[in-house]
């Protein structure tokens, strides 16, 4: 389902400089620029995302890169957002998760994963917008700090909990494409 959201949208033109390139990557990677037009209304929003989170956080913080690209293409498979699905799995191949590991996503507690990228997996099902009843109990944690430290493990789950929040924004302001999966459609009445 393409996005109809009802915020003004900020042409190319009137963009900050620094948008019209996310703009024009939006443009070529997935043929909607929804998102970076809205933020347009807010471009130190968008700055923040995609400088204090993006680059200090995740491609910065204390987890290797392919450990927070397993878990953000777990999240965005799970909630359906076809954009991020489309930026995450090309992320993801960079990072050296095979297309293999990623069409096995799902099977990832019995499929050949490692005990980290399970460990990882299961949080991400833990902090999925699906899942009211998540929690980080005793058994999650003994399998995250097989392989991670406490400042990790806080790490992902404030790097899931944006990704999350980011993921309830897309959706209630309906800023992206979904899925047909996409457990966050809109009620028939609101459809056009």
């Amino acid at each position: 389902m393409q996005p109809a959201t009802v915020v003004n949208r900020v042409p190319r033109e009137d963009l900050p400089a620094n948008l019209k390139t996310v703009w024009d990557d939006a443009q070529e990677r997935h043929g909607d620029t929804t998102f970076v037009e809205v933020m347009g209304n807010s471009p130190d929003l968008l700055a923040w995302y995609k400088d204090e989170f993006y680059a200090k956080i995740f491609y910065g913080g204390r987890v290797p890169l392919r450990t927070v690209e397993m878990l953000r293409l777990r999240l965005a498979n799970v909630h359906g957002c076809a954009f991020c699905v489309r930026n995450d799995t090309t992320a993801a191949l960079a990072a050296g998760i095979t297309q293999e590991e990623i069409d096995h996503l799902d099977e990832y507690e019995t499929w050949a994963f490692s005990e980290a990228d399970r460990a990882v997996l299961a949080l991400a099902d833990q902090m999925i917008l699906t899942n009211a009843f998540g929690s980080l109990d005793q058994n999650l944690y003994v399998r995250l700090k097989g392989s991670f430290t406490d400042a990790q493990i806080v790490e992902l789950g404030m790097i899931s909990a944006v990704l999350c929040g980011m993921a309830k924004f897309l959706f209630v302001y309906d800023l992206v494409e979904r899925l047909d999966s996409c457990p966050f459609t809109p009620p028939v009445s609101q459809l056009s």
